[in-house]
């Protein structure tokens, strides 16, 4: 593997996993654009892990007082204060949350790797979901009537939306960022709250998912020299940590505008390169 070939599809990763825009949208079209060869599992294994520890660094902070909040749940529930509890309650409905996609993994995964990893399936999709993102982004930035949830307001019933909105997300195309973002804006969550729990989420299911590919490089074993495997580390991790941290600025609102920026912008992105892989898949 060329650094050049380690550096594009590190920033693909970067970029692309915590934004709503659908990575897989984007990695299918690098063996059209190119005759590089395949990466292999190591080097995925490598980005993913990038991308991973740079959520849980950047929420190093949520996720300590969470953390702290479940223990505490569990050992000394009667002597918790108001802010612990809500910590801990917090914590549970990410459980909550990972339960139906950690469930579809295990009973889909085969499925998904064999038939619906296609152009058209991940182009219909990038548009449908981009779609329903936009009818939850409006809801997000609608009237002053309109009463928003933060993060601390998820309940039971919202976390098992969002968690199967995640199991969703097995499918190609779909963007798992996306759909958890568009879930938790449909039920009424804050943009900003809606990316945060998003990516409270990605930290388990990164966690699982990592672990699964690692038994798996484990077991094929693997030739992917270090050098690639180093740089595409690190940019892939600088990627994410960056667009992790503009992403929520840009969510979370201002004195101005407390609703946080639309996300319109991603919705039209969407959609554009839905239709850009239909016409691939059509004429190509």
């Amino acid at each position: 593997m060329e650094l050049t070939q380690a550096v594009i599809l590190a920033l693909i990763q970067g970029i692309t996993e915590f934004l709503p825009i659908s990575s897989s949208g984007h990695l299918i079209l690098v063996p059209l654009l190119t005759d590089w060869p395949d990466q292999g599992l190591a080097f995925d294994v490598v980005l993913n892990t990038a991308t991973w520890l740079a959520v849980v660094i950047y929420l190093r902070r949520d996720i300590a007082a969470l953390t702290s909040g479940f223990i505490a749940s569990l050992v000394s529930r009667n002597s918790m204060t108001d802010k612990g509890r809500a910590e801990a309650r917090l914590a549970w409905m990410v459980l909550v949350a990972t339960v139906p996609v950690a469930v579809a993994g295990l009973l889909a995964r085969d499925i998904v790797a064999l038939r619906l990893r296609t152009f058209e399936v991940i182009a219909v999709s990038s548009i449908i979901w981009g779609i329903v993102l936009w009818v939850g982004d409006r809801k997000a930035g609608a009237g002053k009537g309109v009463r928003l949830k933060d993060l601390y307001n998820i309940g039971w019933g919202a976390a098992i939306i969002i968690g199967l909105a995640q199991a969703i997300a097995l499918v190609p195309g779909t963007s798992r960022s996306g759909i958890t973002i568009t879930a938790a804006l449909l039920i009424g969550m804050t943009r900003g709250g809606a990316a945060r729990f998003s990516f409270l989420l990605a930290v388990i299911v990164g966690a699982l998912a990592g672990a699964k590919e690692t038994i798996d490089m484990i077991q094929t074993g693997s030739n992917t020299p270090a050098l690639p495997l180093i740089v595409g580390f690190i940019v892939a991790f600088i990627a994410a940590y960056l667009v992790i941290h503009f992403f929520l600025k840009l969510l979370d609102g201002s004195q101005k505008n407390k609703a946080g920026s639309s996300m319109t912008p991603f919705v039209a992105y969407r959609v554009g390169l839905g239709i850009v892989l239909l016409l691939i898949s059509r004429y190509f």
